[in-house]
């Protein structure tokens, strides 16, 4: 019924920028949080920003505060993730994820993007 949509991710050397984007189309009601979290082989798929409705509240990870910026246009169901002074530790998968309601349904719904591989190296 949602789908999430990533792109954007890539090769970026050491200090260098990229942004992300996502997506989210189907049969949406309403969009309450809007995530991106990140994960390497063998850990643990972590939270790196959220942002709460339109320009409202902004959380970050204490790793990427300074250096990332989320934000999100809802007239288009976007959401951003500018990311600038990249650090090779920044090398994951980052995956999207919002919380939404459907189209005649009172509850809301987790949904995930197949993720975007993000990489930084020289």
């Amino acid at each position: 019924q949602v789908q999430l949509v990533e792109s954007g991710g890539g090769l970026v050397q050491p200090g260098g920028s990229l942004r992300l984007s996502c997506v989210a189309s189907g049969s949406i009601s309403s969009i309450n949080a809007m995530r991106w979290f990140r994960q390497t082989p063998g850990k643990q798929r972590e939270l790196v920003a959220s942002i709460i409705d339109s320009g409202g509240s902004t959380n970050y990870a204490d790793s990427v505060k300074g250096r990332f910026t989320i934000s999100r246009d809802n007239a288009k169901n976007t959401v951003y993730l500018q990311m600038s002074s990249l650090k090779s530790e920044d090398t994951a998968v980052y995956y999207c994820n919002a919380i939404v309601m459907v189209m005649a349904s009172t509850s809301w719904r987790n949904y995930w993007g197949q993720g975007t591989q993000v990489t930084v190296s020289s």
